[in-house]
């Protein structure tokens, strides 16, 4: 059996694996029981008491976190020359259409989101064998499909950020990193959770947020007792 390091040992004998934390205590343990040297992203994992398979309980939307992620998130803008100014002025990294289109043809997708406006997804459509799975695809409900690209870069640049509810019905998200105060991840982690929380489907049966646990990249899961979610 593999040696357990110290450093992750010590994370680990700080957090009681069968108990249930407040969500502001599990904020303050989650930088404490990080052991990396690097600033780690902090994330949340959310089980939902939905069916992913039924349309109306595929949970996915937005939220703006109101201290960011911490992370400068590269954005690539598919539009019309007319919109290219504009989209730069915003702070979009790369601006353009037909060149970038044939970039990610070639397999290039050094960027994190990318935003279109509607009169290019028939260009854009090409590409989604490519952008699809790697979660890059510009989709109306996401914001990143409108004429509104300066609004959207703002939006990206601002740490709005996207969610969607995997096969098994939970939801992992960053909420932030370990370098953050406690205050600014449960500020983050109290928008993402009530908008979940406004999201319930009415045809969802049983408890809706079945379990919720905060983790940095390399610690141990911490337990989120859902009484305390405000």
């Amino acid at each position: 059996m593999a040696k357990i390091p110290k450093r992750r040992k010590a994370a680990l004998a700080k957090v009681d694996p069968d108990k249930l934390y407040s969500l502001d205590d599990a904020m303050a343990l989650v930088k404490e029981a990080n052991y990396t040297k690097f600033d780690a992203s902090v994330d949340l994992h959310i089980r939902l008491g939905v069916d992913p398979r039924k349309a109306d309980q595929a949970i996915r939307g937005t939220v703006v976190l109101p201290h960011g992620t911490g992370k400068t998130k590269r954005v690539l803008v598919l539009c019309t020359p007319d919109k290219e100014q504009e989209a730069k002025d915003a702070g979009a990294d790369f601006v353009g259409l037909d060149e970038f289109v044939t970039k990610i043809s070639g397999g290039w997708t050094d960027f994190d989101v990318c935003i279109a406006m509607p009169q290019v997804m028939a260009q854009v459509g090409r590409i989604g064998r490519i952008l699809g799975p790697r979660g890059l695809m510009p989709n109306p409900k996401s914001g990143t499909v409108t004429v509104d690209v300066a609004g959207a870069v703002n939006d990206v640049k601002g740490g709005k950020i996207s969610f969607r509810v995997d096969k098994f019905g939970i939801i992992h998200s960053s909420i932030g990193r370990v370098s953050f105060s406690s205050d600014k991840l449960l500020g983050n982690a109290n928008e993402l959770l009530s908008t979940l929380q406004k999201m319930k489907p009415s045809s969802a049966k049983g408890t809706y947020m079945r379990s919720v646990t905060v983790a940095s990249t390399m610690s141990p899961g911490i337990k989120v007792d859902s009484k305390t979610i405000r």
